[in-house]
């Protein structure tokens, strides 16, 4: 019988712990609409304020690996709290000064850039606590899912909350509401009973010989792919709205997919897979690609909501692959920098796919957007796939028959044994060899 999602809460210490690193997560949810009705207020210009975001964002998905390494070479309760100390008080005095107009851009350009350079990766963290807490690999594919849900939930719920502060307070509460959660949130988990029993592993995981980040080719490529289409699907939905004269029609097609992708996630942690994840990943890259493609072919919004829906059933099952996959491949001495690598290359995706599509959706038909949207999983699926591989060791091993003649010519252990010169039989006597007839000394 598969466990349930309240064994996985059940575990001790594992509802507070994941309580926690939601609550601070939240503020990456707030602060991106917060600061941008922020900077647009006080600098009065969607360039300036544009651009300031760019250098926040930037800062975040680049330097997210350094961050991750440090959490592992230190430990999550010695490096998290500078990180969320210093975060929480950048963003505070961004929150300062946006919170009237006649803030020097550079300043702000320089305060956001540091910011992002500091902000703690929560997300890589809880995963990698999931991974000590739980023993039973069903249990974390399990945890796994509802933390790819949650995280998603978080996303659609912040910016709600940071429009409701803006409207309510001003846009620069919205910044400091973010600091607030992310202290509160990281300090928290930190302290939480979950983090103890993970100090001595910590430790002894550094002396720990493993592969690395360079074995998790196949979960980062995926992450990016799933990103530049989802990137590209944003602005191609938006755009489908405008054409039919319903532009506020965005957000239902984008909650239809945000509901797919809840439902696939839960049902996919529920489900005991006998492929492996590699496989698993390339399937569901392969489904959501097409998916996206064929969203393209629908007549209306109605269709179009109905074909995000189909896809979002693929997106959270093949996020949650990815970061079991990394979490798999990369050793218990760099989780952390390995789902890290993950969430980088996902965002770089995204950020790219919805500059791609702006280059190609005035210069090719909307139906081709799409199935261009949904090209890069096909051709990751189709690149991350095993090469069949010849089988020498057969041919190559030592048997009293010929080699066969499918045996390759230059077969090094063949080529070894036809140099070899030939042995003079051995005679089955451990002493000289004696003639039939003769007999030992002392016989009767």
């Amino acid at each position: 019988m598969s466990p349930s999602y309240v064994a996985v809460l059940s575990h001790p210490g594992a509802a507070r712990a994941f309580g926690f690193a939601l609550l601070g997560r939240l503020s990456y949810g707030t602060v991106f609409l917060s600061l941008t009705l922020a900077l647009t207020a006080t600098a009065g210009s969607y360039a300036l304020a544009g651009g300031v975001l760019a250098l926040f964002g930037l800062a975040v998905s680049v330097l997210s690996p350094v961050r991750a390494w440090l959490v592992d070479r230190y430990g999550p309760r010695r490096a998290l709290p500078p990180m969320a100390g210093l975060y929480a008080a950048l963003l505070g005095c961004l929150a300062v000064l946006t919170w009237q107009p006649g803030a020097p851009w550079w300043l702000l350009a320089v305060l956001a850039a540091a910011a992002g350079g500091c902000s703690p990766p929560l997300g890589p963290v809880m995963r990698t606590l999931w991974s000590d807490l739980l023993g039973d690999q069903r249990l974390l594919q399990r945890a796994y899912s509802l933390d790819t849900v949650a995280e998603e939930l978080l996303y659609i719920a912040g910016p709600l909350l940071a429009g409701l502060v803006a409207v309510v307070v001003d846009p620069a509460a919205g910044v400091a509401m973010s600091a607030c959660l992310v202290a509160t949130g990281t300090f928290a988990l930190v302290t939480s009973p979950a983090m103890r029993p993970g100090a001595a592993p910590a430790a002894a995981r550094r002396r720990e010989r493993g592969p690395g980040v360079r074995a998790l080719f196949t979960p980062v490529v995926v992450a990016a792919a799933l990103g530049l289409c989802l990137g590209a699907l944003t602005l191609l939905v938006v755009v489908f709205a405008q054409r039919q004269q319903q532009p506020a029609a965005v957000a239902w097609v984008e909650a239809a997919l945000s509901a797919g992708s809840a439902a696939g996630g839960l049902a996919y942690g529920a489900i005991a897979w006998r492929a492996s994840g590699a496989v698993r990943l390339r399937l569901l890259a392969a489904a959501l690609g097409l998916a996206v493609a064929a969203a393209g072919a629908v007549p209306n919004l109605a269709g179009l909501a109905g074909a995000a829906a189909v896809a979002g059933l693929f997106v959270a099952p093949a996020l949650t692959t990815a970061y079991l996959l990394a979490d798999e491949l990369a050793g218990p001495r760099n989780r952390t920098q390995a789902g890290a690598w993950v969430n980088t290359a996902f965002n770089a995706g995204n950020s790219l796919g919805t500059a791609g599509a702006g280059l190609v959706v005035e210069r090719l038909p909307l139906e081709w957007c799409f199935a261009l949207a949904g090209a890069p999983l096909l051709l990751v699926a189709i690149i991350t796939s095993p090469r069949p591989r010849r089988d020498v060791t057969a041919c190559c091993r030592p048997s009293p028959l010929p080699a066969p003649s499918s045996c390759p010519p230059r077969c090094p252990a063949r080529a070894r044994r036809a140099r070899r010169p030939a042995r003079p039989p051995r005679s089955r006597w451990p002493g000289p060899a004696r003639s039939p007839g003769r007999r030992s000394a002392g016989s009767p």
